[in-house]
């Protein structure tokens, strides 16, 4: 179905309402397949909203919290963690005129504030405790419908037709008109009988809905929103299903489809009610009204009851970023490395700021820098002798250019009979591993392949394989053809290509070697896997991006084309492709000629970030020597019992953008993403734009989406991973058999078993640039303003005279300067 839609299709819905429901439909962040997981803002298309104001709206609407309890707040206090003076800080700026002990107080009351019911819930509210509750059963009946049908299992459905994808609602019609269990299983005699009388079209039922629950325009968006927040993960695959279509220009939206089918239950459950128990009909009609009418009284309560808990989340961000302004401030800045030995070029990731530190802790000659981990590269991979192709860039982007495996060097024809054998392989895997992944299915392989199967499974835990992504395999190349649009790129293409990253990573000079360091995670039986890789990559690992970049800078007629824009790599320096394991902190290097003392250096690096590491991953080897360390590391990456293999992303809380002599030495505990940025050298701050625009939202994605599994792990969260089923081999998971399907991130991924490894706060972004530049770029770009506007992150500005003044609504307010930091500091030693 397409994304606009006309009301002259329907004469039953105005074009009004019809507004309305595409609106509601908008609401829904899409997710990601598990083989191109990438983390997701699920409150990005709230963003145009104060984000108090999209709290308080899906509190009401679906239970959903984008805020901690009371007691984590509470707990926060009395632990130091949140400071007496961010806390009165954050009243301030809230307008709360209260003293410290009435903001403690409030901690200690009960905050239950009602929310808005569906007509499920309120039937609920008053069903039988032993039979199953309506909500339930929707969920699980639209849930399991829709699993089948995205993945085409034509005969679980019922369906002659395999080669025409039906239409989402007329299909479940069509298949729910045929299911004689579903008033078996409600106890419920006749149910059935009243999807029969359900119109054949999405806009017909809800239209007769409508008319039928008496919605007025007012409260259609709403009670449209809550229905699909109902089903988010199921409204949140139609809504990636949308977003694809929208940016492949090929439109295809089932959100509408989605919303009548969860409607038409609706319809349904109130008909039979009024057919069969006209008792609990004329209750129904009475509750609904009132339900109806005090909505914009419900959706005010709970800002009102939320107001002072925004106040100490505030207290806690303003807590950490006073504590890093503090470091960042009295951090001494080191002199820029003027002739670097080794030059090392890494993700922004989190992960990255630990092994940055390690590497740049074994010379003075050793320069770092911080780039978005696809280098600047708009690729998607295609193998050769393939069909197919994954993307390798951001989510928010396009691919423009394709990377193939190139033709032999020597002219001679391209030998894909490998890469086929290969692919074949993996065909045959694939089917093995999509039945033996899902939970349940692992015993019974074993007695259905007998003990063969068994034996395999006890190989891999006393004689563990490599453990890395069957698809990756395919990549691991040294020569790669660039295409755009089906011709090969020209030199003055890939000139231009390698200009624009050289210029946006800031690498004017050049040393003997240039690392270019892509990073991957390393695990076994994660169904998750692909959300510890690198995001900027589509969910992949950084190794196609930087070994075609590194062939681009190696090319010397490249070199030579770049001279003519007065860009002079000396003949002497060489990029190297490298990866940064992030579960073990290895670094591989793809090339066979890098100096020793390089490779000393960095199993140094690797030594030194994962003694930095064992703290969170497993405290009992704190006092490990560096070989059992490592040993540790590479057992955890390989064991597929393993539900914690890393934390990931786990606590990030800013993004610095700035110089790195300024950061260097300073102990960022893997919170901060790290970029890159010198606003002198950007001329006209094209480069500056480029970061406000793609790695901040980018950021703002990952650090939303950890925020939004910890403070609500139940509708933005994936559940416990041990339960894991997959769905549809890559569409997502169940947590069990049923339910909703599942996004967000595992329990295991954000919790250690006694407590949170991530802190739910808004990123705080540093910038070193001019006023002016950040005001234009701001001004100029509506993602970028309504994110700051509306609080979904913080922006501060940090110049080289020692201030940091934050941005919001076009005006600036001074947080702190390096003067008062050094009188508080001088005033405590006095006292």
């Amino acid at each position: 179905m397409n994304a606009t839609i006309s009301a002259t299709q329907s004469s039953m819905l105005t074009e009004k309402q019809m507004a309305i429901l595409q609106s509601s439909g908008q609401h829904i962040a899409p997710t990601w397949p598990l083989d191109q997981m990438i983390a997701v803002n699920p409150f990005w298309p709230m963003r145009h909203q104060p984000i108090e104001h999209a709290s308080a709206i899906l509190s009401t609407l679906g239970d959903a919290q984008l805020l901690m309890p009371t007691s984590y707040y509470l707990q926060g206090y009395q632990s130091g963690e949140i400071s007496s003076s961010a806390l009165m800080k954050a009243a301030q700026t809230q307008g709360i005129p209260l003293k410290e002990a009435a903001l403690v107080a409030f901690l200690q009351e009960d905050t239950a504030i009602a929310n808005w019911h569906n007509i499920s819930d309120l039937l609920d509210n008053q069903r039988d405790p032993h039979k199953m509750a309506w909500r339930d059963e929707i969920t699980h009946q639209i849930s399991q419908f829709c699993a089948a049908h995205y993945q085409q299992l034509r005969p679980i459905l019922g369906r002659q037709d395999t080669a025409h994808q039906p239409d989402l609602y007329q299909h479940w019609l069509d298949v729910t008109r045929r299911d004689k269990g579903l008033s078996i299983i409600l106890d419920e005699p006749g149910l059935q009988a009243f999807f029969q009388q359900l119109p054949n079209t999405p806009e017909q039922v809800i239209a007769e809905a409508i008319k039928t629950l008496t919605l007025s325009d007012d409260l259609l968006g709403h009670y449209a929103h809550a229905l699909l927040l109902d089903i988010n993960g199921w409204g949140s695959w139609v809504a990636y299903l949308r977003w694809q279509g929208d940016l492949y220009d090929q439109p295809h939206d089932d959100m509408l489809a989605l919303l009548a089918i969860r409607m038409a239950w609706e319809l349904v459950i109130w008909r039979y009610y009024q057919a069969k128990d006209p008792d609990t009909a004329e209750l129904l009609k009475v509750l609904w009204t009132r339900e109806k009418s005090q909505l914009p009284h419900l959706i005010r309560q709970q800002q009102d009851a939320q107001r002072l808990l925004w106040v100490w989340a505030k207290a806690a961000e303003m807590s950490y970023q006073q504590r890093l302004n503090h470091t960042l401030l009295t951090a001494k800045p080191q002199p820029a490395v003027q002739t670097p030995t080794l030059q090392a070029a890494f993700c922004i990731d989190v992960r990255s700021e630990v092994m940055r530190r390690a590497l740049e802790a074994q010379s003075d000659h050793i320069q770092t820098l911080g780039f978005a981990g696809f280098f600047g590269l708009p690729l998607e991979y295609q193998p050769q002798a393939s069909a197919l192709s994954r993307p390798q860039l951001p989510g928010l982007l396009k691919p423009a250019i394709r990377a193939t495996e190139a033709i032999a060097s020597d002219n001679r024809p391209f030998d894909s009979s490998s890469v086929v054998k290969t692919a074949v392989g993996l065909n045959k895997r694939a089917r093995w591993h999509g039945w033996s992944q899902a939970a349940p299915s692992t015993f019974s392989m074993v007695e259905s392949m007998g003990w063969l199967y068994a034996f395999k499974m006890l190989k891999k835990s006393f004689f563990p394989n490599s453990g890395e992504n069957p698809l990756n395999r395919l990549s691991h190349h040294h020569k790669w053809t660039l295409t755009k649009e089906d011709k090969l790129l020209t030199l003055e293409e890939k000139a231009g290509l390698a200009k624009g990253i050289l210029h946006a990573m800031g690498l004017t000079h050049f040393a003997k070697t240039i690392l270019l360091v892509g990073h991957g995670s390393h695990t076994t039986n994660n169904l998750h896997a692909a959300g510890l890789d690198c995001g900027a990559c589509g969910g992949q690992t950084g190794e196609i991006n930087v070994r075609v970049l590194a062939q681009l800078l190696n090319d010397q007629a490249v070199r030579a084309e770049l001279r003519t824009s007065d860009i002079d790599i000396p003949d002497c320096s060489r990029f190297v492709a490298a990866l940064h394991n992030t579960t073990t902190d290895h670094i591989s290097c793809f090339d066979d000629n890098v100096e020793e003392n390089v490779c000393h250096w960095l199993n140094a690096a690797t030594k030194k970030a994962q003694r930095e590491r064992i703290a969170q991953i497993d405290p009992t080897l704190l006092n490990a020597n560096d070989d059992k360390l490592n040993k540790a590391y590479l057992k955890r990456s390989q064991d597929w019992s393993q539900v914690r293999p890393e934390w990931g992303l786990a606590n990030n809380a800013a993004f610095i953008v700035a110089p790195r002599n300024w950061t260097r030495q300073v102990d960022l505990q893997g919170r901060c993403f790290l970029h890159d940025y010198q606003w002198q050298n950007d001329t006209g701050f094209n480069v500056l734009e480029l970061i406000m625009t793609a790695p901040m939202i980018v950021t703002n994605w990952i650090n939303m989406q950890y925020n939004a599994s910890v403070t609500d792990p139940l509708k933005y969260g994936s559940g416990n991973k041990v339960l894991h089923n997959a769905v549809g081999g890559n569409i997502g998971v169940f947590e069990g058999n049923g339910g909703d399907l599942r996004i967000g991130l595992s329990l295991q991924s954000l919790h250690n078993g006694e407590k949170w490894m991530h802190q739910p706060q808004r990123l705080a972004v540093y910038i070193a640039a001019p006023r002016e530049a950040i005001e234009q770029i701001t001004a100029k770009h509506d993602n970028v303003r309504h994110l700051i506007d509306n609080e979904w992150l913080y922006l501060l500005r940090w110049d080289e005279k020692g201030t940091i003044e934050r941005f919001y609504q076009q005006t600036w307010e001074m947080q702190t300067t390096a003067e008062s930091m050094c009188e508080r500091k001088q005033q405590s030693n006095i006292i």
